[in-house]
Parts: structure tokens; C-alpha cells; sequence
């Protein structure tokens, strides 16, 4: 498989990833009521363990391995990169117009879009370190990396295929409620899955520029997504006085993506 072109790798890794997504965004054809608040914190939580799993054995461990093996101190890409992915999401965050479910004011900068944009938006937000990620561990395995195997890259891929099913129906379902039809819920939900692929293709590209910035890379994707779980995910799946719903979801993704990480990676 490392034959393969390394852009290639990616496009099915994330291609994947997409997938699931709009199988998820799909559930909309299948639910007549809206998805219930304990439901939505359990996939939120979910999809928040599973990205901190992934940050930390498939993003943050294989950059300060790879950055020792280049000859580096190992934890200073780990740790700058990973500054500079929160940052990079904060700068999103702040310049995207977005609007979350639970919220009645749109962040990032003012427009003039509907509110279903803005709520398909702040997913696809979710979506873009996630993309990066998958493009990234594809590209390096297809390079013949030690760090980072074909193997670790179907696991990563697999794992944010997982938790981007429950993110999918997390977002067609509230658009339906919005008043959209069950297939313009679907397509809303489905596109906002497909930044992912071009996140990915541009990971590649970044790898196949400079070998000693990969290290950088890997732990900036990590930074990205732990910014989007503590920001978003944790904040939203934890509402009200209640949170054990979310908190477990948290757990069980973690739970998961660890196993998957360490058993077949």
C-alpha cells in the first residue's frame, strides 16, 4: 500500500472520514423527532474523547519520537507545535463566522448569513484539524516513516470515522428542527464533513516539503484539536446540572480510541 501516492493515501483516509460523516448527517431520514439532549451530549462527549485519545498516541507521542530521531529535544516541536495549532484554531475561531446550537449569537467575525450556515460552519470548524491529521499520518506512512505506520494511520482514520458519525447526526437532526427538509439537513450535514479531505491533501503537501518541520506538523494538528474539545466539544456536552451523559461520552471515546490506538497501531 505504500506504493500508493501519498496524496492518494489521503484522499481515502479522509475520504473515509467524509463518509461517515454523511452517513451520520443520514440518520435524519430515519428520526422523525428531534435528538434528545442526554443523546447529543453522549455523541458530544464521545467525539471529545476520542480526539484527545487521538492528539496524545497517534499525534503528540509519534512527533516527539520522530523529532528524536531527527536529533531534536524532542519535546520542543511537541510542544511548540502543539502552541501553535490552538493558536491557528483561535484565529479561526475568531474569524469564521459561526453559531453554535446552544447559542443565540454567532461568533467570529459579523455576516449577513443564515443561521443554518453559520450552525453547518462551526462543525466544519471541528472538522478542518481533524482532516489535517489523517492527511498528515497517510502522507508520512506512505514515505516509509518508522514513526508513523500505514497500520497508525488506518487506526487514526478509523477512529475519527467513528466519532464523525454521531457528529453528522449531531448537526442534520437540529437542521431539521430549524425547518430544512430531511435532504437539505442531510447535504448541510454531509458538507460539513468535506473540508476534511482538502485538510488532508494539504497536510500531505506540507510533508512532502520539509522533513523537519513533520514533527511540527503532527503536534500542531494535536494543539488544533485539543483546542476544539475544551473550547466546544467538553463545554457543550457537559450542559446543564446534570453532565453525566457528556462525561461518560468522554470517557467511552477515550476509552476507545486508546484501545484502537494501542492494539492495533
Amino acid at each position: 500500500m505504500t506504493d500508493l501516492n501519498p496524496v492518494l493515501l489521503a484522499l481515502l483516509g479522509t475520504g473515509g472520514t467524509f463518509l461517515m460523516t454523511a452517513l451520520g448527517a443520514a440518520v435524519v431520514f430515519f428520526f422523525r423527532k428531534e435528538m434528545s439532549a442526554d443523546v447529543r451530549r453522549l455523541f458530544l462527549g464521545f467525539a471529545g474523547g476520542v480526539m484527545i485519545a487521538a492528539s496524545v498516541w497517534s499525534l503528540l507521542i509519534p512527533a516527539i519520537e520522530m523529532a528524536e530521531e531527527q536529533g531534536m529535544i524532542g519535546w520542543i516541536p511537541a510542544a511548540g507545535g502543539f502552541v501553535i495549532g490552538g493558536l491557528f484554531l483561535l484565529l479561526l475561531d475568531r474569524i469564521l463566522p459561526h453559531l453554535h446550537l446552544e447559542s443565540k449569537t454567532p461568533e467570529g467575525l459579523q455576516s449577513s448569513w443564515k443561521r443554518t450556515t453559520l450552525l453547518v460552519l462551526a462543525v466544519t470548524l471541528h472538522n478542518i484539524p481533524e482532516g489535517l491529521a489523517v492527511g498528515l499520518t497517510f502522507g508520512m506512512a506512505a514515505q516509509g516513516n518508522s514513526t508513523v505506520t500505514i497500520a497508525s494511520a488506518i487506526v487514526l482514520a478509523v477512529g475519527i470515522g467513528l466519532q464523525n458519525f454521531p457528529e453528522g447526526a449531531a448537526i442534520s437532526l437540529p437542521l431539521r428542527q430549524e425547518g430544512l427538509s430531511r435532504m437539505k439537513a442531510f447535504l448541510y450535514g454531509a458538507a460539513s464533513g468535506i473540508v476534511e479531505p482538502i485538510a488532508g491533501v494539504a497536510g500531505v503537501l506540507l510533508v512532502g516539503s520539509i522533513v523537519g518541520i513533520m514533527p511540527w506538523l503532527l503536534a500542531m494538528a494535536a494543539g488544533a484539536m485539543i483546542y476544539v474539545v475544551v473550547e466546544e466539544l467538553i463545554p457543550e456536552a457537559c450542559l446543564g446540572e446534570h453532565s453525566h451523559k457528556g462525561t461518560f461520552g468522554v470517557m467511552l471515546g477515550f476509552l476507545v480510541m486508546m484501545i484502537l490506538d494501542v492494539a492495533l497501531g
